[in-house]
């Protein structure tokens, strides 16, 4: 819908959960959008699945003309809460943030597969080599774990990198 010359890159907010659904209804209306996107293992019912998820739930990208292109059409689009803005004006996301995220987004990330309650062993850091309970996530790079010292049950929080499943 805008030339290319002009267009720049804005933030829309989605309504929750409504991201790609935000993204399919803009680019029906001819909108240039980019909603990134990671390649992530999941562990369901004991098997590794690889799927897609949003790298920034509820936001994508919109190219737009701020001159040209109907803003209003853009803010009343089914998933869409808002263009994202400062002081009541949108603004605009350097194109060259928008190449460094489609560069890092191409590689697969993986995310550990652990079960509450399964054995792990550290790998890094002052308890290495010790094993532990594997309590929960807590985001994408920290983990809680259960670790037994001086005969007590403590909660500790590492990253997820320096554990290991135990079979």
């Amino acid at each position: 819908m805008s030339s290319p010359e002009q267009a720049q890159w804005y933030l829309v907010q989605s309504k929750p959960r409504q991201d790609a659904r935000a993204e399919a209804q803009l680019r029906n209306q001819g909108f240039e959008c980019y909603r990134p996107v990671i390649r992530v293992e999941r562990l369901r019912d004991g098997k590794r699945v690889e799927q897609q998820e949003s790298l920034f739930p509820g936001y994508l990208f919109i190219r737009l003309c701020s001159y040209t292109d109907n803003w209003y059409s853009v803010r009343s689009t089914r998933g869409v809460s808002r263009l994202v803005s400062f002081a009541d004006m949108p603004l605009p996301v350097p194109e060259q943030m928008i190449d460094c995220i489609r560069q890092r987004t191409s590689q697969l990330i993986e995310l550990p597969a652990f079960q509450q309650g399964s054995r792990v062993s550290l790998t890094d850091g002052p308890f290495k080599d010790l094993q532990a309970v594997f309590a929960r996530l807590e985001g994408h790079d920290r983990a809680v774990i259960l670790l037994t010292v001086l005969q007590r049950v403590q909660a500790i929080r590492v990253p997820v990198a320096a554990l290991k499943a135990l079979a």
